[in-house]
């Protein structure tokens, strides 16, 4: 039995949502959750961890993902755009989803290292 959970995120600038004048960048992330494993497995909670570019960290705990608890049978994926505000022009984000297996077991799925960065931000 294999519990395999894919996370693909994909992250860009919101320039019409950003005021850099006041230290205020905003980011959004489009995220793909994939099971390949061969057991069914609900998505439960999230964790965070983001860290701004002056090197301060805010950890995000939650239920779910934009207000589901998405159900992914083998081979299914669930997708979702979300949002983060930062006060530096670049950071980065990471983190895990715990599952629950439709045979009771919990185990986390970990969200890969990702940049959030102004496109002239990292030259």
């Amino acid at each position: 039995m294999a519990k395999e959970i894919q996370v693909e995120v994909e992250s860009f600038y919101v320039p019409e949502r950003s005021q850099p004048q006041r230290g205020y960048y905003f980011f959004a992330y489009h995220i793909t959750i994939t099971n390949r494993g061969d057991v069914a497995a609900q998505l439960l909670t999230r964790h965070w961890v983001i860290t701004d570019g002056n090197g301060q960290v805010q950890e995000v705990r939650g239920d779910g993902v934009v207000g589901e608890q998405p159900h992914l049978a083998p081979g299914e994926s669930f997708d979702y755009t979300s949002a983060c505000p930062l006060q530096t022009p670049f950071g980065t984000m990471e983190g895990s989803y715990n599952f629950v297996a439709d045979t009771g077991e919990e185990f986390d799925a970990a969200i890969p290292l990702f940049m959030l960065a102004m496109p002239s931000a990292l030259n």
